[in-house]
Order: C-alpha cells, then structure tokens, then sequence
C-alpha cells in the first residue's frame, strides 16, 4: 500500500436520481488507523463506505482499498476487508458457533484454520458459554460482538465497521471499543461510522459529513482546538449550523 495508506478516496461522488448521497469526498486513512466518519443519518456515511467495501460503484471519482481498485477490482476488495453492516446481519436460526462456522466457510477458510480461529474467536469476544445458543436469543450487545467476529475470522488487515454500537447500551458500547482499540494496536485499519459524539472521540482521526460532504476532518483533539470548543459535540454543532 503505498505510502502507508490503508484507504483512500480522491473526489467520490454518488447519485441516485437528482439526488446527491455522497458530494465530492476526499480522504487517506493510514495503516493501523482508528479512522470516524461522524454524521447524523443521511449524511452519507454508509453510502461511502458501501462504495470503498465495493458494494456500490460511485458516479465519479475514484479509491483505493488496500491497494485495490473501487472501480474495477471490487471483488478483490471483498475478499481482503471485513465489513460489519448497521444492521445485524447474522442468521438468527443458527447457533453462535454455526453462525462462525458459516462465515468461516464464506471466507474459504480451511477446516483446521477454521477450528483454530473459532476457538480464539469465541475467548475474544467472551462468547464461549454462548456458542451452542441460538443467535435470535442473544442480547444486541451480544449479537454485535458476534456480527465482529465473524466480520474478522479472516483476520483482515482493514475493518469496515459502520454504525457498530447502534441501539446499544453504553457499557456494551464501550466494551466494543476496547475491541477496536486491541484491533488497531494490533495493526488493523478500523474506518468505523457514528452519530454518537462521545464515540468520536475514541478515533484517531475524524471526519465529519454533512449533506454528503466533509466539512471538518483532524484528530478530535486538534478539531476542538481549532474550533475552539470543549467536546466534539460543540464542535459538530458549531460546523452544521452555520
């Protein structure tokens, strides 16, 4: 990946109609990177990462996702990043264990990696006394940690998360990210999206989107101090009402 740039977007844009999801987006996210989109719903955030995950082709502009081309090596992008979608994805008539076995097959995992990965897969996110229940039964908090770990079973080496901790209760959120901060220390690119302020916070490097464009993008503490506010909050409502 040249330069050490893990993503990268060069004046992204998306149409649907007359109307304009994504206006123009520019950015780099950098290897081993805790990267945030912050936004409220509509914003554009989920239409940009489905394009970079290549699930969307964009109307223009073009990116790179682990050295791989969003335009025409989608394919290859699918196979070498894990995405985990704002809402939950599993199978709720499979079991915790079957739902990681499934995803392991997915992602072409041999049996014996498989075996291996399920196992730390399971002690990682504290899911082994649950590994024989089914997953409809689970608590969301619960359900989020699995959707995680079957999102990197194939250990990638880039982490799509995209609204992760919606409708979750705060101590389960902020579990979550002590998941994502063990991720990034062990050198996995995170771009995760929010519309919470306080998660923001937690990322290295934010980005906020507003009508489909960025309007701001620094380190949240640089972003206060040039904004000169208290919490990014301030900082995003400061930007969004002028």
């Amino acid at each position: 990946m040249k330069n050490n740039i893990a993503v990268s977007a060069q004046n992204l844009s998306k149409h649907f109609g007359n109307f304009v999801a994504v206006d123009n987006v520019s950015f780099e996210v950098q290897r081993g990177e805790i990267f945030g989109f912050l936004g409220a719903n509509g914003a554009g955030k989920t239409t940009t990462i489905r394009i970079l995950c290549g699930l969307l082709l964009p109307t223009s502009g073009g990116g790179h996702v682990g050295g791989f081309d969003i335009m025409t090596q989608t394919e290859q992008i699918k196979r070498n990043i894990g995405y985990m979608s704002p809402k939950f994805s599993l199978y709720n008539e499979l079991t915790v264990g079957e739902n990681i076995e499934f995803f392991g097959g997915v992602y072409g995992l041999s049996n014996s990696e498989l075996k291996t990965r399920a196992k730390t897969m399971l002690k990682k996110m504290h899911l082994e006394a649950q590994q024989t229940t089914f997953t409809g039964q689970l608590p969301l908090g619960w359900k989020q940690r699995l959707a995680l770990a079957c999102a990197i079973l194939h250990q990638p080496k880039i982490l799509f998360l995209d609204e992760p901790t919606g409708g979750v209760d705060p101590i389960s959120r902020r579990e979550f990210w002590d998941l994502i901060y063990e991720l990034a220390h062990g050198g996995t690119t995170v771009f995760v999206t929010t519309h919470y302020m306080d998660e923001a916070e937690y990322c290295n490097r934010l980005s906020i989107m507003y009508q489909g464009r960025i309007i701001a993008i620094d380190s949240p503490m640089e972003l206060k101090t040039h904004h000169k506010k208290p919490t990014v909050e301030d900082v995003f409502i400061s930007l969004v009402d002028k």
